[in-house]
């Protein structure tokens, strides 16, 4: 792989670190939407403020703001009158609103050249186990948005890997989502290559497929610290309950980390080489689920430990505004990774395996 030169000091004060994280080779993505932002011209507005390179969303974000504001009133209304069931129903306005988006980041994916400005729909969640069930959505999606920005958002299970590479093959971008172990994180990367390779064969471009791997971070603190306080209270003396709580937060960006370094492994070498040479570009690893959880975290921590080349970060609008205000821009993804595995065998230590 490539390497890009990117600075690694940290930015100046008077500068929004927002903006910084482009330079340092992170795209920054908005995990939000909802009408309102569309209509009032909000959304395009933060796109300018923030420098907002996509936008991800889900049906529990599609949910929240369809049953939480009366941006959808009418639109439901007349859904209701046509009597279209709920399934079609919400299809409908999510297709909608991601055509919208997808042309509001019309701009940033040209002058990206189709590297940047995707907005993700996902696939339903109920398609989890069912491959073709998967590739036939997928494929309906893609046909109902028409917008060559568009990324379909798969999840990484065993049904759907094998979607993942067809849907690549096809010439689809993907969104490869609900990841969070690098076992799991290997066959996606495998997925994206094999799909790619198959592509090439066929006598296929190869330079408008992108992807992303969603690599999920805050979760896996909050699990893993749920456990490390049981392992507290249960241990046999003071020293052992100590260590385990001060190990309390450091699973998730260790994890993260170590994703980063096989993603450097895989995207070098003679095999992605020849992929490269015909136009492919990286499978860029994706930080999601982003905002702390925990109060007794910095607010930006999942932000400012993962910042690095060919990294995007998608995150809610209040850790947006958090690090724009008080957010530290610095290479970090590759920094410390011997830490980071030393992190990983206390926990295995523990009893906890990644």
């Amino acid at each position: 792989m490539a390497e890009t030169k990117h600075p690694t000091d940290a930015v100046p004060d008077d500068r929004n670190p927002l903006h910084e994280l482009h330079a340092l080779g992170q795209s920054v993505w908005l995990d939000y939407i909802r009408r309102g932002i569309l209509d009032n011209g909000e959304l395009e507005e933060m796109i300018r403020r923030y420098d907002l390179r996509g936008v991800t969303s889900n049906p529990s974000i599609f949910e929240q703001a369809i049953g939480d504001s009366t941006d959808y009133d009418d639109a439901v209304g007349e859904l209701a009158a046509s009597q279209a069931g709920a399934s079609a129903a919400y299809e409908s306005l999510a297709v909608e609103d991601i055509r919208r988006a997808c042309d509001l980041f019309r701009g940033v994916y040209d002058s990206a050249e189709g590297h940047d400005g995707f907005v993700s729909l996902e696939v339903s969640p109920e398609l989890a186990h069912d491959t073709q069930g998967t590739l036939n959505e997928a494929r309906r999606l893609r046909e109902a948005v028409d917008r060559p920005n568009l990324m379909i958002k798969v999840p990484g299970t065993e049904a759907g890997i094998p979607a993942i590479e067809q849907l690549l093959a096809d010439g689809f971008n993907v969104n490869i989502t609900l990841l969070f172990s690098v076992k799991n994180y290997e066959q996606v990367m495998e997925a994206y290559l094999r799909g790619l390779e198959r592509r090439q064969q066929a006598g296929q471009p190869l330079d408008r497929v992108a992807s992303v791997a969603s690599f999920f971070v805050s979760r896996v603190d909050s699990a893993v610290d749920a456990q490390l306080e049981k392992i507290a209270l249960a241990a046999a003396d003071d020293g052992a309950a100590a260590l385990a709580r001060a190990m309390s937060g450091k699973a998730a960006v260790a994890n993260a980390k170590l994703a980063y370094e096989r993603f450097a492994q895989v995207f070098s070498g003679a095999r992605w080489e020849r992929l490269a040479s015909a136009g492919a570009r990286v499978q860029r690893p994706l930080w999601a689920s982003t905002s702390t959880k925990s109060p007794a975290y910095r607010d930006v921590i999942y932000v400012e430990e993962l910042i690095g080349p060919h990294t995007v970060n998608t995150m809610p609008l209040n850790t947006v505004e958090a690090f724009a205000d008080h957010g530290v821009a610095r290479r970090t993804v590759d920094q410390d990774v011997e830490t980071a595995h030393q992190d990983l065998r206390t926990l295995a230590d523990l009893g906890i395996d990644m």
